[in-house]
């Protein structure tokens, strides 16, 4: 079946399957969080974004070939609930942006700036940092060589708008202007949109209501 990124928690996950990378998306509990599995296909590496929830469940994706690292989005504690089980049971390295790390309760290995590059097998995922949801949030971006890019969003992005930020008019302003010069900017239509929670979107889908979310201050 063709993917179409609608999981719900207990469900059954989703796959994308790329040229190098194969995306499995799960939603887990209680806040029906996404987490996705990013296997390299050349090597068998594997990258969970969000350990979120639900331990077991992620462990049960990421299966017998274990796990090469784990990225935490953002600090808010419903994206890394499983994050010490699952990199107890894996080893993995994490990784969370630095402005983020110190409210992540599980210690960070490798502190994220703008621009820094997640390695994992054969794939690269390119960080970009956003302020305004969370000082430190991070969006990864795989740029597909057989095709369009992939944006892994936290809750940065969503289909409709940018993440909450609690009617704080400096850091929704914040926020819009970071998704609009490091996301829309610089990547094409095509780029397929993960986020953290809900259904996927695209570059293309959300760019013509920019100003509309503007004029809201949402």
């Amino acid at each position: 079946m063709a993917y179409t990124g609608e999981v719900t928690v207990g469900g059954t996950p989703d796959v994308h399957e790329l040229g190098d990378l194969i995306i499995t998306k799960v939603a887990v509990g209680p806040m029906d969080n996404n987490a996705y599995v990013l296997r390299c296909r050349a090597t068998d590496a594997q990258l969970l974004i969000d350990a979120a929830n639900d331990p077991g469940t992620l462990l049960e994706v990421i299966g017998d070939d274990g796990l090469t690292a784990v990225a935490t989005t953002h600090r808010h504690p419903d994206h890394w609930q499983a994050l010490g089980e699952v990199a107890a049971a894996t080893g993995a390295r994490t990784y969370a942006g630095r402005l983020d790390a110190d409210g992540i309760p599980v210690p960070t290995d490798v502190l994220v700036e703008d621009g820094d590059t997640i390695a994992f097998g054969q794939i690269r995922l390119t960080a970009r940092h956003l302020v305004g949801h969370t000082p430190g949030s991070i969006v990864l971006v795989y740029d597909d060589p057989h095709g369009h890019p992939h944006a892994f969003t936290g809750d940065c992005l969503f289909p409709g708008g940018v993440g909450n930020t609690h009617n704080d008019a400096a850091a929704f302003t914040s926020l819009l202007e970071g998704v609009v010069t490091r996301l829309f900017d610089v990547l094409p239509d095509e780029t397929w949109v993960y986020p953290g929670h809900g259904k996927d979107t695209s570059l293309g889908a959300e760019r013509p209501h920019l100003e509309e979310w503007r004029e809201r201050g949402w």
